[in-house]
């Protein structure tokens, strides 16, 4: 029986032929990132296994909103200094770290890439073996350079059709929550006819989702958009992973993408609780969010600017828009989606992951209502546990927020 895709990666990064589910390798990690998070009780190592292989990223807590966090921030440049990282990404040049990922190449095909933060598996839409680990293991591999992994098996989607306009990849990652539920102890490998449809924005909203279906790894295909995308960040040499014609797969589903509708997870989970949009309880809102390292991308700034356009955010709702990176947020500047966001009410902040985690630039209050393009609905996770989240594309929420209710978006794209 052949590999899958995240088989093969284990086994490269193991020096093995082959691997198979339930065996335990030990890895060569290819890209090892600390966040500013990283650095809050922190105590600098004696040495490190390879600088070049290492990358420091303010992201959760920038610019600092306490003095706490910048001390984090104080650690985190000493490090850099010290050991000589080179890309260690300050204030201005910061990001959501899955976003500073992609756009720095950092995450390459074929390679093992590892983070603190539960999202890591975001770079999975690069064709590579992603996953967060515990702090404690991450400096684990700062000194060694290595990690270990239990093989899990993997459950292949079969995307055929193609994406209709205003259907986005969240809406393709809640209908696969809502229907097939967790996926625990098993891996994501998506693929199929499809694909080629999926734009790589797309690609990494449903790669950085697989955390919320408790997933291993999230991985996708390698294909000539994907090779476009990292020749146009400056990627390196890589050798893409592909699964072999007879892997073995614990299950294989099939997405029609043609037959998709917008989704809408309701508060709690996303895990067998979202439903189509027309299916969803009416409900006034009283904030909705558009960022996070799963819908903070330049094209959820660009579906934003377009829908909100002429348009103007309903009387109270609070709309707030957080780009995924400095970057993002310069271009956005340049192309004007800023400019048309903040001209129909809403707020634009810092980048940041501040309002994702409940930390900042955007906390629920108890008894609020809060629609969001991020990546978790929990009980909590915005601010009050008094509060509701539902979760839903960045078209969803942006056209929510001028109705003041739960809404089709494709009722305002027509």
């Amino acid at each position: 029986m052949g590999m899958t895709i995240v088989e093969r990666i284990l086994a490269r990064a193991a020096g093995r032929d082959r691997v198979a589910a339930g065996d335990t390798v030990v890895c060569r990690v290819d890209m090892n990132v600390l966040i500013d998070l990283s650095f809050v009780d922190w105590v600098d190592p004696v040495t490190i296994d390879d600088p070049e292989r290492t990358a420091v990223i303010l992201d959760h807590a920038v610019p600092a909103p306490s003095i706490g966090d910048a001390q984090a921030g104080v650690r985190a440049r000493e490090f850099a200094r010290r050991f000589g990282i080179t890309r260690f990404f300050d204030v201005g040049r910061h990001g959501i770290c899955h976003q500073v990922i992609a756009e720095n190449a950092l995450a390459l095909p074929g390679q093992v890439l590892t983070c603190t933060d539960s999202h890591t598996c975001a770079a999975g839409a690069y064709n590579s073996a992603a996953r967060g680990l515990g702090p404690a293991e991450v400096v684990s591999i700062l000194c060694t350079g290595e990690t270990w992994y239990s093989v899990a098996p993997t459950i292949r989607y079969e995307l055929v059709g193609a994406l209709p306009p205003g259907i986005g990849g969240k809406d393709v990652f809640l209908h696969i929550a809502g229907r097939w539920g967790d996926a625990t102890n098993h891996n994501l490998e998506f693929g199929g006819p499809g694909l080629a449809s999926v734009p790589m924005n797309d690609r990494r909203t449903i790669a950085t989702q697989g955390a919320e279906v408790s997933a291993d790894f999230t991985v996708f295909d390698f294909d000539e958009r994907c090779r476009k995308f990292l020749d146009a960040h400056g990627a390196g040499a890589y050798t893409p992973a592909h699964p072999d014609p007879d892997a073995g797969y614990a299950e294989v589903r099939t997405v029609d993408l043609t037959a998709l509708e917008p989704h809408v997870a309701r508060p709690g989970t996303v895990s067998a609780n979202a439903v189509p949009v027309s299916e969803i309880e009416d409900r006034r809102l009283d904030q909705c969010f558009i960022g996070s390292c799963a819908n903070g991308q330049l094209d959820d700034l660009r579906i934003a600017a377009e829908i909100l356009g002429g348009r103007t955010v309903a009387d109270g709702v609070r709309l707030i828009v957080t780009p995924a990176s400095q970057a993002v947020y310069r271009e956005a500047v340049r192309l004007g989606y800023v400019q048309a966001i903040a001209d129909a009410g809403a707020v634009v902040t810092n980048s940041t992951c501040g309002a994702c985690f409940g930390y900042h630039m955007g906390v629920l209050g108890a008894g609020e209502v809060c629609l969001t393009a991020s990546t978790r609905n929990f009980r909590g996770r915005m601010g009050s546990p008094d509060a509701e989240i539902y979760m839903a594309s960045t078209a969803t929420v942006a056209v929510s927020a001028v109705t003041g209710r739960i809404t089709d978006p494709r009722k305002a794209l027509s």
